[in-house]
């Protein structure tokens, strides 16, 4: 009998439910409160030197990674089914790969393929739950692809009305030259002996806990190669330059982010790319500012336009002018507001136009316009602008 083929008989004839301390028919979260309790237990961590404990903690270990999976428990159960329904005569003639030997002259591959529904016999039936059989590595999930950044400056006008823009982008990507799998081309990998193909492997977090990292020899990859990539030097990843087109959209604001699906960095083993987010700067526009989804504008007015009031013109940002009335007797700093003049919504409306006030004070008189000013002044005189101030003082 192989060392192989004694390890199986061994492990057949354990009882990885009593290990556990629960019934056959216990449930799969009643099997995993039993596993967690015995390991915190019995975990080394928190009984060093405790060979009785630490051997303990391993049985328990053992039981719950095989009737913790449900795919091995199903196939634990069907042969601890057959042993106890002495399918085997007397345990198992010739260890477990025997193939012809026992009581009867059955054969036990034939036997088990049957059991097993047409099968490979024993190797396949149990050689991924005892090791033996043919070997197998898992299968890699599909990963999506790492998300990317990047910021784009457009001006004021295409900010409230929307544009597409060309961006260049360098992002990670699977090497060009061994197409992502770290290994010199020509050369052919082998399982990792770090994780046994596994792609990660069990760390120990303190307590009863413990759980999967990446393999840190293959990168995950389940396979290594003797002679790394010399341009990725066996990382798997380079760097990949591409040009895309963003549509950013109508009303976007100065430092808003926006999302692009799928045009982040390339996934992994067949999965979806990631996205691209690109952080939107607007550049300042010569005359109107913006106050949420309004425009503002500083509308400078003459004295005698404030005073005896007017009908002056101002700019909109489609560059249709509007007439702004202006009452008499407008003070300094008033707003006025011109519906529909402003930004775009997200609902598809506009915003509105907040024309402020300015009014002007001239550096320099003529001496017609000093004569009418001094005239106003001898002709207000009476009327005091500031006596309130001096009120109850």
């Amino acid at each position: 009998m192989s060392a192989t083929d004694g390890m199986r008989a061994d492990w057949a004839n354990k009882d990885f439910y009593a290990e556990l301390g629960v019934k056959k028919d216990a449930t799969a979260d009643e099997i995993k409160k039993a596993y967690r309790k015995l390991a915190r237990a019995n975990h080394p961590d928190s009984h060093p030197g405790d060979t009785a404990k630490h051997d303990k903690f391993k049985a328990v270990a053992e039981a719950y990674d095989v009737v913790g999976d449900p795919e091995k428990r199903k196939k634990y159960d069907e042969m601890r089914e057959l042993y106890a329904g002495g399918g085997f005569r007397g345990g198992f003639p010739g260890g477990f790969g025997g193939g012809g030997g026992g009581a009867g002259g059955f054969d036990l591959n034939d036997l088990l393929r049957e059991r097993a529904g047409g099968g490979g016999g024993f190797g396949d039936m149990f050689g991924d739950l005892f090791g033996g059989g043919r070997q197998r590595t898992q299968q890699r999930r599909p990963q999506k692809g790492a998300d990317v950044e990047t910021s784009a400056t457009i001006s004021f006008t295409d900010a409230l009305e929307g544009v597409t823009i060309s961006l260049r982008l360098t992002s990670d990507a699977p090497c060009p030259d061994c197409a992502g799998t770290g290994g010199k081309p020509g050369t052919k990998p082998h399982v990792c002996p770090e994780c046994d193909g596994a792609g990660f492997v069990v760390a120990s977090v303190g307590g009863a806990f413990s759980m999967n990292e990446t393999c840190p020899a293959c990168g995950g990859r389940q396979l290594v190669y003797d002679e790394p990539c010399p341009t990725c030097h066996g990382s798997g990843r380079g760097l990949s330059a591409r040009s895309i087109q963003a549509r950013i959209p109508a009303g976007v604001k100065d430092g808003q982010k926006i999302r692009v699906r799928g045009k982040g960095a390339a996934g992994e083993n067949g999965g979806p790319a990631g996205d691209l987010f690109v952080t939107v700067k607007v550049s300042p526009h010569r005359v109107f500012g913006r106050k949420g989804d309004n425009l503002t504008l500083d509308v400078p007015v003459s004295f005698d336009e404030a005073a005896l009031g007017a009908e002056i013109k101002v700019p909109t940002l489609s560059g249709a002018p509007v007439t702004l009335k202006i009452p008499a007797g407008t003070p300094n700093g008033r707003t006025f507001r011109v519906r529909g003049k402003g930004a775009r919504k997200s609902d598809g409306t506009m915003g509105d136009l907040l024309a402020t006030v300015e009014v002007q004070v001239p550096a320099v008189l003529d001496a017609a316009a000093r004569e009418a000013v001094e005239a106003y002044r001898a002709a207000t005189a009476g009327k005091p602008l500031r006596a309130n101030l001096f009120e109850g003082s």
